[in-house]
Protein backbone atom coordinates (compact mmCIF):
# COMPACT_ATOMS: atom_id res chain seq x y z
CA UNK A 1 0.00 0.00 0.00
CA UNK A 2 1.61 3.42 -1.40
CA UNK A 3 1.75 6.45 1.12
CA UNK A 4 -0.67 8.34 -0.20
CA UNK A 5 -3.49 5.14 0.08
CA UNK A 6 -2.06 5.03 4.10
CA UNK A 7 -2.68 8.95 4.76
CA UNK A 8 -5.85 8.76 3.06
CA UNK A 9 -6.70 5.63 5.46
CA UNK A 10 -5.37 7.59 8.84
CA UNK A 11 -7.58 10.47 7.62
CA UNK A 12 -10.92 8.18 7.29
CA UNK A 13 -9.96 6.56 10.66
CA UNK A 14 -9.53 9.69 12.32
CA UNK A 15 -12.81 10.72 10.82
CA UNK A 16 -14.41 8.33 12.77
CA UNK A 17 -12.89 8.87 15.81
CA UNK A 18 -13.70 12.36 15.50
CA UNK A 19 -17.11 12.24 14.92
CA UNK A 20 -17.44 9.43 18.46
CA UNK A 21 -15.66 12.42 20.37
CA UNK A 22 -18.49 14.46 18.81
CA UNK A 23 -21.30 12.34 19.47
CA UNK A 24 -20.20 11.79 23.33
CA UNK A 25 -20.44 15.68 23.32
CA UNK A 26 -23.44 15.94 21.66
CA UNK A 27 -25.09 13.29 23.72
CA UNK A 28 -23.86 14.96 27.26
CA UNK A 29 -25.22 18.36 26.14
CA UNK A 30 -28.31 16.84 24.97
CA UNK A 31 -29.33 17.06 29.11
CA UNK A 32 -28.08 20.46 29.54
CA UNK A 33 -30.07 21.51 26.40
CA UNK A 34 -33.01 19.38 27.27
CA UNK A 35 -32.94 20.60 30.51
CA UNK A 36 -32.69 24.15 30.13
CA UNK A 37 -34.52 24.30 26.97
CA UNK A 38 -31.50 25.65 24.84
CA UNK A 39 -32.32 23.67 21.36
CA UNK A 40 -30.30 27.12 19.83
CA UNK A 41 -27.40 25.36 21.24
CA UNK A 42 -26.84 23.04 18.49
CA UNK A 43 -26.78 26.02 15.78
CA UNK A 44 -22.90 26.16 17.39
CA UNK A 45 -22.01 22.70 16.38
CA UNK A 46 -20.67 24.25 13.03
CA UNK A 47 -18.21 26.16 15.28
CA UNK A 48 -17.87 23.25 17.71
CA UNK A 49 -16.45 20.63 15.24
CA UNK A 50 -13.75 22.44 13.36
CA UNK A 51 -12.12 23.61 17.20
CA UNK A 52 -12.57 19.76 18.09
CA UNK A 53 -10.46 18.86 15.00
CA UNK A 54 -7.55 21.54 15.27
CA UNK A 55 -7.37 20.51 18.99
CA UNK A 56 -7.28 16.67 18.30
CA UNK A 57 -4.66 16.76 14.94
CA UNK A 58 -2.74 19.81 17.01
CA UNK A 59 -2.26 17.74 20.73
CA UNK A 60 -1.87 14.36 18.73
CA UNK A 61 0.45 14.91 16.46
CA UNK A 62 2.08 17.24 18.57
CA UNK A 63 2.81 15.47 21.33
CA UNK A 64 3.50 12.27 19.85
CA UNK A 65 3.93 12.47 15.90
CA UNK A 66 0.62 10.56 14.96
CA UNK A 67 -2.90 10.58 15.44
CA UNK A 68 -5.12 7.44 16.08
CA UNK A 69 -5.50 6.89 12.33
CA UNK A 70 -1.60 7.11 11.45
CA UNK A 71 -0.73 4.54 14.42
CA UNK A 72 -3.15 2.73 12.72
CA UNK A 73 -1.69 2.82 9.23
CA UNK A 74 1.76 2.99 10.56
CA UNK A 75 2.70 5.94 9.10
CA UNK A 76 4.02 9.22 11.55
CA UNK A 77 4.74 13.13 11.20
CA UNK A 78 8.24 14.17 11.27
CA UNK A 79 10.04 17.73 11.17
CA UNK A 80 11.85 18.53 7.99
CA UNK A 81 14.05 21.39 9.27
CA UNK A 82 17.48 20.73 8.64
CA UNK A 83 19.89 20.20 11.52
CA UNK A 84 23.32 22.28 10.24
CA UNK A 85 25.54 20.11 12.39
CA UNK A 86 24.33 17.13 10.09
CA UNK A 87 26.40 18.27 7.18
CA UNK A 88 23.54 18.44 4.39
CA UNK A 89 22.04 14.96 5.04
CA UNK A 90 18.42 14.64 5.97
CA UNK A 91 17.32 13.82 9.77
CA UNK A 92 13.46 13.80 10.75
CA UNK A 93 12.88 15.22 14.15
CA UNK A 94 9.40 15.69 16.46
CA UNK A 95 7.79 18.02 15.21
CA UNK A 96 6.52 21.03 17.94
CA UNK A 97 3.02 21.61 18.50
CA UNK A 98 3.11 24.83 16.37
CA UNK A 99 4.14 23.13 13.55
CA UNK A 100 0.93 20.16 14.02
CA UNK A 101 -1.04 23.36 14.10
CA UNK A 102 -0.04 24.62 10.88
CA UNK A 103 -0.69 21.46 8.79
CA UNK A 104 -4.02 20.98 10.83
CA UNK A 105 -5.68 23.81 9.50
CA UNK A 106 -6.74 22.73 6.17
CA UNK A 107 -8.58 19.51 8.03
CA UNK A 108 -11.35 21.95 9.99
CA UNK A 109 -13.87 21.19 6.40
CA UNK A 110 -13.11 18.95 3.68
CA UNK A 111 -13.69 20.68 1.11
CA UNK A 112 -10.37 22.84 2.74
CA UNK A 113 -8.51 19.62 3.00
CA UNK A 114 -9.31 18.69 -1.15
CA UNK A 115 -8.21 22.12 -1.98
CA UNK A 116 -4.57 21.17 -0.09
CA UNK A 117 -3.88 18.16 -1.47
CA UNK A 118 -4.54 19.25 -5.03
CA UNK A 119 -2.45 22.30 -4.82
CA UNK A 120 0.29 20.35 -3.04
CA UNK A 121 -0.03 17.81 -5.91
CA UNK A 122 0.57 20.53 -8.77
CA UNK A 123 3.26 21.88 -6.76
CA UNK A 124 4.90 18.80 -5.80
CA UNK A 125 4.71 15.68 -3.78
CA UNK A 126 2.83 16.78 -0.63
CA UNK A 127 -0.05 19.16 0.80
CA UNK A 128 0.98 23.09 0.79
CA UNK A 129 0.30 23.54 4.71
CA UNK A 130 3.15 20.71 4.93
CA UNK A 131 5.92 22.86 2.83
CA UNK A 132 4.19 25.88 5.01
CA UNK A 133 5.34 23.82 8.79
CA UNK A 134 8.18 21.67 7.11
CA UNK A 135 6.74 18.70 7.92
CA UNK A 136 6.47 15.09 6.22
CA UNK A 137 4.68 12.05 6.71
CA UNK A 138 7.01 8.74 6.54
CA UNK A 139 6.16 5.33 7.73
CA UNK A 140 7.39 4.44 10.70
CA UNK A 141 10.02 2.77 11.13
CA UNK A 142 9.98 -0.74 13.48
Amino acid sequence: MGLFAKRAGAYIIDFFVVSAFMWILSYLAYFAINYLNMFQVYHYAIFILPILILLYFTLMEGSIGATVGKRLMFIEVVSTVSNPRNYGYQEYTKITYKQAFIRSISKIYWVIIIFDILLGKISGNTRILDKVAKTTVVEEEY
